[in-house]
């Protein structure tokens, strides 16, 4: 299980506001890898990073040996990168299908002039993205839902329908900020297990996440950042029998 993701000396600073400092770590091809610490932390701000809305102040980043420094959002997609975001991003105005056939947006050949054409192989091609989108709403449980409004979904399902949003784009590596957030204790098992499937469809998923069941359940490794730097890294155990970590996170229930 070679490495797909690296991450080396990262450093965000808005003005004279350091946010994050000095973060480094790998993420292996197919497994699960958290990233837990208080608000504030930075874990959001490398996401950001990461996907391409913020431009490091320093550092350097690799998605399978190619460089993502430099690279805007689009081309980072195309190269596997997909995310969620903390709070659920839907097009209000479009059908659930709809919303999961934009995902594929960075996967189509069709441009503009042949679009307007309406030529036989954009046809063809709207053809293969309503059935990749049927896919993908399948996947994650929502077939039934395909022509509702995307909004008149429930806050779960409105959840499940942002990563199959995401899915659609066939990324390499997937980001989940706090996907869990707002879920009721069902929703987060179910949440567990999809995103488990999704490890098991050769998808790397990077998690960040305050529910701490959810987290030590299923991952892999697990990082945590304190005030913009990496305080440690390790399995869930280690994790959890961590001094500063149970003192400063966790608490003694763990």
């Amino acid at each position: 299980m070679g490495i797909l993701l690296e991450v080396s000396g990262l450093k965000m600073s808005f003005g004279g506001l350091v946010v994050l400092e000095d973060v480094s770590f790998t993420v292996n091809q197919g497994e699960i890898f958290s990233i837990i610490g208080p608000n504030g932390a930075g874990k959001t701000t490398l996401f950001n990073i990461l996907s391409g809305i913020y431009t490091p102040t320093e550092g350097r980043m690799w998605i399978d040996g190619d460089v993502l420094n430099g690279l805007r959002m689009h081309d980072i997609a195309r190269r596997g990168v997909g995310r969620t975001f903390q709070n659920v991003r839907l097009f209000g105005n479009m059908s659930v299908i709809e919303n999961v056939m934009v995902g594929r947006h960075c996967r189509t050949r069709s441009g503009f002039f042949k679009v307007l054409g309406r030529t036989r192989a954009v046809r063809k091609e709207e053809t293969q993205i309503r059935e990749a989108a049927l896919s993908q709403l399948e996947f994650v449980g929502l077939s039934d839902c395909s022509c509702l409004p995307a909004t008149s979904l429930p806050f779960g399902s409105q959840r499940l329908l942002e990563i199959a949003r995401t899915l659609a784009a066939e990324p390499r590596v997937l980001f989940l900020d706090e996907p869990a957030a707002g879920l009721n204790p069902r929703e987060t098992i179910l949440l567990s297990r999809l995103i488990e499937r999704i490890r098991e469809q050769g998808i790397t998923v990077v998690l960040v996440e305050h529910d701490m069941d959810l987290v030590m359940g299923i991952s892999d490794r697990i990082m945590v950042l304190n005030n913009g730097r990496k305080l440690c890294e390790g399995v869930p155990r280690e994790i959890q029998e961590h001094p500063e970590v149970i003192a400063a996170y966790l608490g003694d229930g763990i």
